[in-house]
């Protein structure tokens, strides 16, 4: 989840009896900040108040109000095969029965790394860490020591969890040294990442030459400024330069990771990355996270190598059980084109209903995720996707929400589908959001 787009003018509230849902935020408030254990969760850039959720399964959330909603957000990815998975269910329930945690080596996370390696190219060898933010940590760490370099190279927009180094942001240029998009993060930090522009390799390639870079780091497919596409060149271009200055390329699929493809971005796009980050998706939502790569590289991680990094729970028996149960099922690749199919149709039918309205509207899809920007016509890279009407998309996701259709809190998220996700859910929603659209059209907007 995004933490440098969060921000939007509030829109109506929903008019849905929430006293249950306004209850609960009103004590989670006086006990948590915000209310909330993840910022983009307090609906500050759509305004009203979150839904507290009290169950979920299929394409379905229930909120404690005992609403249901189509659901677009997924758990924020990891859900493929949609909520509460039978084959996934059953596994966790086995493994918690043989107990929650070991701080031990099982079987299990021996067999959830034969899984990662066989079904991702180039990646030999993998270590089971949290959450993405924990493995994009130690994929920079490693990157440092393998290179022996400092700086790394990231995007403006993408989003890398909230380690230090990574909550940084583009300052007026195309290219900078980055400043801090966090407070508590130390100058000093923030000043070893240079932020350049999704897209664009010229800039890559004066920074590669105008300083010791360690690595490259990019989301395959940005989506934590909505969604935005690589060109055509962009990824086997960033291979070319990191080979020709000597720094590694890191692909951060937290997202992508077994969503595009089941060897993600790496056998989507065909470019190979020299280390890999995942979360959540390789955990069936569980919380897990991994960083993976060339055997040369990985075995600079202790104990092997110098490259420290430790956890209690990574490999926690809950979580890889929840992950080899998914990742067996993706292995052979058929859901791939009925997400591919229901993604279409849904991106294709918003596109149709906002032009029909006469709503600008700029809709973004590959694979199974898609996104729907107001007000603009391309999205190419970061400055692109801020011109973004994020009061339209407030007003909107109100609307929806209304409607029963749960999409992401925020302008600069992602829609994911689900292999539960249905024909009959895809004709809802269009259904809905051309009521909806109407509807904003005759409020003018």
């Amino acid at each position: 989840m995004s933490a440098t787009m969060q921000s939007g003018r509030a829109a109506v509230s929903s008019n849905r009896d929430t006293s249950a849902s306004q209850q609960l935020f009103a004590r989670a408030q006086m006990l948590i900040p915000g209310g909330v254990n993840s910022p983009v969760r307090a609906f500050k850039a759509v305004g009203g108040q979150p839904l507290f959720i009290a169950r979920a399964d299929g394409s379905k959330v229930f909120d404690i109000d005992g609403n249901s909603y189509i659901d677009y957000v997924g758990s924020w990815g990891p859900m493929i095969m949609g909520h509460n998975h039978p084959a996934i269910r059953e596994a966790v329930v086995k493994a918690a029965e043989r107990g929650l945690s070991y701080g031990a080596p099982t079987a299990a996370e021996v067999r959830l790394a034969e899984l990662i390696c066989s079904m991702n190219p180039n990646v030999d060898m993998v270590r089971l860490v949290n959450s993405g933010t924990e493995a994009v940590m130690g994929a920079l760490r490693l990157a440092r020591a393998f290179t022996g370099r400092q700086k790394i190279i990231k995007f403006a927009g993408c989003y890398h969890g909230h380690t230090d180094s990574m909550l940084v942001k583009a300052g007026s240029g195309a290219m900078t040294m980055a400043e801090p998009d966090s407070l508590g993060v130390p100058i000093a930090v923030a000043q070893d990442t240079l932020v350049c522009r999704f897209n664009n390799l010229d800039k890559v390639s004066e920074l590669l030459a105008q300083n010791d870079v360690a690595c490259v780091i990019v989301e395959p497919v940005a989506a934590n400024m909505g969604v935005v596409l690589p060109t055509v060149d962009f990824l086997a271009g960033l291979r070319t330069l990191c080979d020709q200055y000597g720094a590694l390329l890191v692909f951060d699929e937290v997202i992508t990771g077994f969503r595009l493809a089941p060897g993600g971005a790496q056998q989507y796009f065909n470019v190979s990355a020299d280390l890999v980050t995942y979360g959540k998706i390789i955990g069936g939502g569980m919380p897990v996270g991994a960083y993976g790569g060339r055997k040369e590289i990985m075995q600079l991680v202790s104990p092997s190598g110098g490259v420290y990094q430790a956890g209690t729970l990574s490999g926690n028996p809950i979580a890889t059980a929840a992950g080899i149960a998914q990742l067996e099922l993706l292995q052979d690749g058929a859901v791939y084109l009925q997400l591919k199919s229901l993604a279409g149709r849904l991106a294709e039918g918003l596109s149709t209903v906002c032009r029909e309205a006469g709503l600008v509207a700029h809709v973004t899809n590959i694979e199974s995720l898609l996104c729907a920007f107001f007000s603009i016509e391309s999205a190419q890279d970061y400055d692109d996707v801020r011109q973004a009407d994020t009061s339209l998309y407030a007003k909107y996701f109100s609307m929806m929400l209304e409607q029963s259709v749960y999409l992401a809190p925020s302008q600069f998220e992602a829609m994911f589908i689900s292999a539960a996700h249905t024909d009959d859910d895809i004709d809802q929603t269009l259904e809905r959001a051309e009521l909806v659209v109407s509807r904003i059209m005759k409020e003018g907007k």
